[in-house]
């Protein structure tokens, strides 16, 4: 086993226990600024950077600052209660990622600030008017996902140029403007696009079968359901063996054939210094949301052999990680 994905485990279930008995302790006895989180997606290790980045800057839990928890996982049916739950114990400041989730924290509450940690097209998706300029209580870290999708697609087909059938999994509420990116990508590689709308987990099975059956040879998530996708969706990937390209790396270490996208790990910790300063007085209208500047090829060759695939070696060598 290599030492970051044995780290990565260990991370994994370190933070897993101590965040599961945040939201208790955050109610019982808050010290310093509280810090709602309202993210999550089934891997809990993305958060861990979040809480390292805080202590790193002298944040002691119990000490001078104080967390309380709520899961924005799942379908967003849930995500107005869970947002009006954790705006209901004022914090200083919440701290979510998705669109989904700000948009459900902006309908909590429009005093709290909000801090993005992740967020896909910020302005398209109407979450601030400018990055430069953002305004109102929300700001934190953006990508532009529409042009991302063109780059995801191409190292698919540069991986698979065989197959002239991709299924795109996404959500219903995906915007036109993504799915227009997504249809010229496509006919600019020449491939044919299977577009499989997924409203929530329960809807994973029936999709993949549907890709199967349709004769797809290859898949991508789409728009914001990089949220939903955890250790179910991906055994399923295995099950129906459907070489698939991810949104984030930390999948491809946990089995993923391959990824292409900014590093999460290093927005969830950049989103630190957003919180760091509006604690410290700073309006988070004011502050400019960022843009990540590095994007990262993962490929996970043991997977490859799994799936009976032989990776072009001229995608191994831009990879930034390489399971084998």
């Amino acid at each position: 086993m290599r030492r970051r994905q044995f780290l990565t485990l260990l991370g994994a279930a370190a933070i897993a226990s101590v965040w599961t008995a945040l939201p208790l302790r955050a109610q019982q006895r808050p010290t310093g600024p509280l810090v709602g989180i309202f993210a999550g997606n089934g891997l809990p290790e993305e958060r861990l950077p979040f809480r390292q980045a805080t202590h790193d800057l002298g944040y002691v839990e119990g000490q001078n600052i104080s967390y309380a928890y709520r899961p924005a996982s799942g379908s967003p049916d849930s995500f107005a209660r869970l947002a009006r739950e954790l705006a209901g114990l004022k914090p200083a400041v919440i701290v979510t990622a998705s669109v989904p989730a700000v948009r459900a924290a902006k309908d909590a509450t429009s005093t709290i600030p909000i801090v993005a940690a992740i967020l896909n097209d910020a302005v398209e998706n109407g979450v601030v008017p400018s990055l430069a300029h953002p305004g109102g209580n929300v700001t934190g870290l953006s990508y532009q996902s529409a042009e991302l999708t063109a780059k995801r697609l191409q190292l698919l087909h540069e991986t698979l140029p065989e197959v002239r059938r991709i299924a795109v999994f996404w959500e219903p509420t995906t915007p036109q403007y993504y799915r227009d990116a997504m249809d010229a990508a496509g006919r600019a590689l020449g491939v044919e696009l299977q577009l499989l709308e997924i409203a929530g987990p329960e809807a994973f099975d029936g999709a993949f079968q549907a890709a199967i059956a349709a004769g797809a040879g290859a898949m991508k998530i789409g728009g914001t359901l990089g949220r939903l996708v955890d250790s179910n969706f991906m055994a399923l990937a295995a099950r129906y063996r459907l070489p698939t390209m991810y949104h984030d790396s930390s999948l491809v270490l946990a089995g993923g054939l391959m990824s292409y996208g900014p590093n999460f790990t290093d927005m969830w910790r950049r989103s630190v210094m957003f919180v760091d300063k509006i604690l410290k007085g700073a309006k988070p209208g004011d502050i400019p949301v960022e843009q990540p500047v590095k994007f990262e090829l993962a490929v996970n060759l043991r997977a490859a052999k799994t799936l009976g695939l032989t990776m072009p070696q001229s995608i191994v060598v831009r990879a930034d990680e390489v399971i084998e």
